[in-house]
């Protein structure tokens, strides 16, 4: 399927790179612009399969943007491509009408697919953001009726890679935050799906969330 997507990002670095690398995967980039106020008029003029849309912009932000062309009528979808994993942030962009928030440092691959995903009409998060995410729609308290849950059978450590998981950190940050290796933490992500019988780690990281178990200390 052909996708033709409209750019918005100020670094102009980061802009080049991304069109090469979306070319190369034959998507096609119809403009792309660092300017917000340009960009918006750009949308509305060309009218792309996507707009991709960086949230810290000067002069008029990511934010900014999407709303102006919301309240235009413009109903195609709109992802933020950002830094921020802040909560305000996801929440303010899907409440305004966001169809995705997807991280800069995802692997090529991983933002193609996410981008043929909102294409297909799916609202797509990127994966750290999922215990962010489940926070939102589950809201402040969860009711935890069962007394005996799957998460007894983790060890201490397992349970600390999951709450770190639920908070969205990458393997690479959770082995720099605990000191030890990647791998270490690889297999440990392994058994905590296997003992909580999920497949991904969203999954599990949403469990967490659900079941409040992660609630830091006063």
């Amino acid at each position: 399927m052909n996708m033709r997507v409209l750019l918005i990002d100020d670094h102009t670095l980061f802009r080049s790179g991304l069109e090469t690398l979306l070319e190369r995967h034959n998507i096609e980039v119809v403009a792309a612009t660092g300017d917000g106020r340009e960009g918006m008029h750009l949308a509305l003029e060309i009218n792309p399969d996507i707009v991709l849309l960086d949230m810290r912009m000067p002069d008029m932000n990511g934010l900014e943007v999407l709303r102006a062309l919301r309240s235009a009528g413009m109903k195609i979808p709109i992802v933020m491509l950002t830094t921020s994993n802040e909560e305000r942030d996801l929440v303010e962009c899907l409440r305004n009408g966001a169809q995705g928030y997807l991280l800069k440092d995802m692997e090529p691959d991983e933002l193609v697919n996410a981008l043929r995903d909102i294409q297909a009409g799916r609202t797509v998060v990127a994966p750290e953001l999922a215990g962010v995410l489940a926070r939102v729609v589950q809201g402040e308290s969860i009711e935890a009726d069962r007394q005996e849950t799957p998460f007894s059978e983790l060890t201490p450590r397992e349970l600390e890679i999951l709450c770190l998981l639920a908070e969205g950190q990458s393997n690479k940050v959770i082995a720099r935050n605990l000191g030890i290796s990647d791998g270490t933490v690889k297999l440990h992500v392994k058994a905590v799906l296997r003992k909580l019988n999920v497949h991904s780690r969203v999954e599990a990281a949403v469990m967490a969330v659900e079941k409040n178990l992660c609630q830091k200390e006063a």
